[in-house]
């Protein structure tokens, strides 16, 4: 469904009413390879959208995040960063800079990985009882143009 509104009905039953902020947030987002704080999104859709406040940017993410819609990160920087859930999106990993913060998504050996994310979650269930919904992976590192920099 093309157009305003047009994540409706997926989210359907986690809001009161669909809104042209959560809208316009979720749109952003699905239109970027970036992974974007709240702070980022709120600047990016100030000038479109000036009624638009911080405090529901912030709203809006939690409830997106909630129905699955996005994905939320804290990749140690002191702020979270989100991104699209597409299903279009091959299931990817995180590589991220200590130096500059740049993250970059990867998906190689994705099948070996979930390979063996899905015998630890297996076994992690059993051990403790305990249901996993999600993983993820994160490498920490330096990145080429910051090992070129040193």
């Amino acid at each position: 469904m093309p157009g305003p509104y047009r994540w409706r009905k997926r989210v359907e039953g986690h809001f009161c009413r669909w809104t042209m902020p959560r809208e316009a947030i979720l749109d952003l987002l699905t239109r970027t390879s970036q992974h974007l704080t709240a702070k980022e999104i709120y600047a990016s859709l100030l000038q479109l959208y000036p009624g638009i406040g911080l405090t529901t940017v912030y709203r809006t993410l939690d409830l997106l995040e909630k129905s699955g819609l996005i994905k939320k990160f804290n990749f140690g920087r002191g702020e979270n960063r989100y991104e699209f859930a597409s299903e279009n999106k091959p299931h990817h990993h995180h590589l991220i800079c200590t130096k500059c913060g740049q993250i970059i998504d990867y998906s190689d050996f994705a099948n070996e990985e979930l390979e063996l994310v899905k015998k630890t979650a297996k076994h992690l269930a059993e051990k403790y009882k305990f249901i996993v919904h999600d993983h993820n992976i994160e490498f920490y590192g330096l990145c080429q143009q910051c090992q070129k920099r040193q």
